[in-house]
């Protein structure tokens, strides 16, 4: 390929120490630098929020477009643009708008379901309603479990001086761990189905590692709820939410839309049709199509029939979803040259890596894999942590799903469970926090929370790792 000469691109061939065919790049080839815009977006994510709170609120959306020109431009012009723009309609067409449409569909949907009336946050209460919340995870997403479940214990703890812990929990229980078993419960797991694995692989494979999880979680916070519980003073003299109302759901409609949701995911990875259309590169099969413009019109049906009353009393609005959208777009675009390098494998950049989570036979260590995982996702965000370990493995769904199993075990897990360690691990954690903060809640800090995944989850995964991926 015949380059154009100049300063500027003498810079960006400093990018790349090999050219190879535009459509055909071989990841071994490419320098670390090509990994800056995936490490600037996901470094901003986690650290604007905290450092420049106001500017990160105004202009998040131009932060991840910087990051994701970062990245195209140099490309095009080494690669041309004709290599650039097929990666971008990949990208697009293959991961981001098939993500964006669940999610979107499960936001709206959830968003249009309001538990009515007053319950009254005792222990047991509270522990039902954290276990009704991990079981309706893993079918309505972390996203809608979240925002249908948060509002009404907050209303049920109002009463009460210390919530917080209430709220932690239910981050680490309903917004992590309970969508562990089905690609509709946490986005990395969704990832992984576009992938080609199976529908209900994981639901086979770390129910155990769940149910150990969540029943941990749920006997410390039945525990430690109750010691607040009994404290003196802990209950306020007045209820702030009146007994008035029924206990109910208003919006009763949207339960319908959400079992279209399930039948759509779940048809689009069973029905299998040779009709396909190649787009730039990328393949589009009937199955996928239908499935997304399925989820466009539930979203669609669902503001439509949702009355507006319904939507008021949750609050609801776009700028959740807004903001995942734009920084997701932004990954998905600047993740390009970092799967191409993990793809290399022990050849590549990322060679250090690869031999970290390998044995010294070149099996896959499943426990490294777990904590590698898991700690990535931590602190950048788990669906684009997944994606890389799983091509880090290899990337082929039939060897993970079958002799490598315990490895793809332990991806899913690290990633879905380890994504309650910070705010930043994935994205309802930020969600349910800003909703707590908002009904007067007074949430631990960043660090002050990481403290509290630091003394209660860390153990578990500790055990974990010990019973099941040693």
């Amino acid at each position: 390929m015949t380059l154009p000469r100049g300063p500027l691109v003498a810079v960006f061939l400093a990018l790349l120490p090999g050219m190879g065919r535009a459509a055909d790049i071989d990841g071994a080839t490419l320098s670390l630098l090509w990994g800056l815009p995936f490490a600037g977006i996901l470094l901003s994510i986690a650290l604007l929020p905290l450092l420049a709170p106001i500017f990160w609120h105004h202009h998040f959306g131009k932060v991840a477009a910087a990051w994701a020109l970062a990245f195209l431009l140099p490309f095009a012009l080494c690669f041309g643009p004709a290599a650039a723009g097929t990666s971008l309609v990949h990208a697009a067409l293959a991961e981001y708008i098939p993500f964006v449409l669940l999610l979107t569909a499960l936001f709206t949907v959830a968003g249009g379901i309001y538990v009515r009336g007053n319950l009254h946050g005792s222990p047991g209460l509270n522990t039902a309603i954290l276990a009704i919340g991990a079981v309706l995870a893993s079918f309505m997403g972390t996203t809608g479990a979240s925002m249908l479940m948060i509002r009404p214990l907050l209303r049920a703890n109002d009463n009460r001086k210390h919530v917080a812990h209430v709220v932690v929990f239910f981050i680490f229980i309903v917004s992590n761990a309970g969508g562990s078993l089905t690609p509709l419960g946490d986005p990395p797991l969704f990832l992984g189905f576009l992938n080609g694995v199976d529908f209900f692989w994981t639901a086979r494979h770390i129910l155990p590692e769940t149910l150990f999880l969540v029943g941990a979680l749920l006997l410390i916070f039945f525990a430690l709820d109750t010691w607040f519980y009994h404290r003196r003073e802990e209950l306020l003299p007045a209820d702030p939410t009146p007994d008035d109302r029924a206990i109910g759901f208003d919006g009763k409609a949207n339960f319908a839309l959400l079992g279209l949701v399930v039948a759509l995911v779940l048809l689009s990875g069973i029905w299998k049709s040779p009709l396909s259309w190649h787009i730039a590169g990328a393949q589009v099969g009937l199955p996928g199509l239908v499935r997304d413009l399925g989820l466009v019109l539930v979203t669609l049906l669902s503001l439509r029939i949702t009355p507006a009353q319904v939507h008021a009393d949750n609050r609801f609005g776009w700028a959740p979803m807004q903001e995942v959208a734009k920084l997701f777009a932004g990954i998905f675009l600047t993740i390009i040259p970092v799967i191409a390098m993990l793809r290399a494998g022990i050849d590549g950049p990322f060679g250090a890596i690869v031999a970290a989570v390998t044995r010294p036979d070149g099996q896959p260590d499943p426990a490294m894999y777990f904590w590698a995982s898991g700690l990535l996702s931590s602190f950048l965000d788990n669906a684009p942590t997944y994606l890389v370990f799983f091509n880090i493995a290899g990337g082929d769904p039939a060897v993970l799903m079958t002799r490598l199993a315990p490895t793809l075990a332990a991806i899913s897990a690290g990633a879905v469970f380890m994504g309650a360690n910070s705010y930043i691990g994935n994205a309802p954690n930020l969600m349910v926090k800003a909703i707590a903060e908002d009904r007067g809640v007074k949430m631990p800090g960043f660090f002050a929370y990481m403290l509290w995944a630091g003394a209660v989850l860390v153990p578990l995964f500790i055990a974990m790792t010990f019973i099941w991926f040693l």
